[in-house]
């Protein structure tokens, strides 16, 4: 009987684990997502005023903080799935 229980308890052990590397995988590929996403905004900034010779970096800004609250949208919509 103490033998089941042990077994029991291992089980509910194994799956409580399981269970908490799914949510940090969710959670860590969310945040890689929004780097992601920041990134290519920068990027793109970038690479519009290198080609334009702009004087201020205005893409740059706008596309970053463009990319950041997209990302921040896109986070939100997986957080409610």
């Amino acid at each position: 009987m103490k033998q089941k229980q042990t077994k029991n308890k291992q089980i509910q052990e194994k799956d409580k684990l399981k269970e908490n590397i799914r949510a940090y995988a969710k959670y860590s590929g969310i945040a890689f997502k929004m780097l992601a996403v920041i990134l290519i905004g920068l990027w793109s900034g970038i690479k519009i005023d290198d080609s334009l010779e702009i004087q201020y970096p205005i893409f740059t800004v706008g596309l970053t903080l463009l990319s950041v609250v997209l990302s921040i949208y896109i986070t939100i919509k997986d957080l409610i799935k």
